[in-house]
């Protein structure tokens, strides 16, 4: 499809809304115009930028010979990160399960774009390196050192529960530019990014490991080695990071619930579904427990 073709996204009971290709990775990811959101910016005389006219949100398509059924796997994932406590997009999965529909986090509801710098660029690393580094220094180090804020314990906080979760879920896609921090001017506050790109990925690679390293390794970390991370980097006492693991395991079986019955009602999801459970399974057992 070109950049500039045409296509309708149906999402349930939603009028239709067109969609224009922008990029992809493992998805086809494209920008869409809402015209609702569009038609309210300019009422009230805010303008979007120029190059990003009328993005206001992300769409991301399956790719079903690849990783069949990804759009609803994250879907999933980002309602367990939601049920974590941090900040996650509005987003809304397709009818089909086949599209993600995602609310720009970077765009403000007056039409100006937040700054935003991923991980290699906090890093100052090529994108080629994304994968080169540790959570210790490369994330949570890192984040201290550009965190302008007065939230910055809160925000290190949640970053160690989103590391925790990305460990518990599988994730072996949240290298460095999967984590970023967002600011509305750069001599001002710099905040931890809403979550994104947080997908199950043990599902399609059995075989997967984490991203970057952890106490030297890429192995799926124990209960123990999360706990020393939340002690040792994010500040925590022992009695709120076993808090902190116990939350985020509640979260997962409490998305695990809500997932078992879209898994019955949608058999091209079952299989994926599964799967993607009993990976949910084995992260709560191997990296919360215990």
């Amino acid at each position: 499809m070109s950049r500039h073709a045409a296509a309708v996204l149906v999402l349930g009971s939603q009028t239709s809304i067109p969609i224009i290709p922008y990029r992809g990775e493992p998805y086809a990811t494209i920008l869409v115009r809402d015209e609702k959101a569009f038609a309210e910016m300019e009422h009230t005389g805010h303008c979007l930028s120029h190059s990003y006219r009328g993005a206001t949100h992300i769409v991301k398509l399956s790719e079903p010979n690849e990783y069949p059924q990804l759009a609803a796997n994250e879907y999933f994932c980002l309602t367990a990160a939601r049920k974590c406590g941090l900040e996650v997009p509005p987003c809304r999965l397709a009818e089909d399960g086949m599209a993600l529909v995602i609310d720009r986090f970077d765009l403000r509801t007056d039409g100006i774009y937040r700054g935003f710098e991923d991980f290699c660029a906090l890093n100052a690393r090529r994108t080629e390196e994304k994968h080169r580094g540790s959570y210790e220094s490369s994330v949570i180090k890192r984040f201290a050192q550009f965190a302008n804020s007065t939230h910055v314990y809160e925000d290190t906080e949640k970053l160690f529960i989103l590391i925790a979760l990305n460990s518990a879920l599988r994730n072996g896609d949240a290298h460095l530019k999967n984590f970023g921090i967002v600011y509305d001017d750069v001599q001002g506050e710099a905040r931890l990014a809403p979550v994104y790109d947080l997908v199950t990925t043990s599902v399609y690679l059995p075989k997967d490991t984490m991203a970057l390293t952890l106490n030297g390794s890429t192995r799926w970390p124990t209960a123990k080695e999360l706990r020393k991370l939340g002690e040792t980097r994010a500040g925590g006492t022992p009695a709120k990071i076993r808090q902190i693991l116990e939350r985020i395991a509640e979260a997962i079986q409490e998305t695990a619930r809500e997932a078992h019955p879209y898994t019955r009602d949608h058999p091209r999801f079952a299989e994926i579904g599964q799967r993607m459970l009993q990976e949910w399974e084995n992260g709560l057992n191997d990296s919360l427990r215990g």
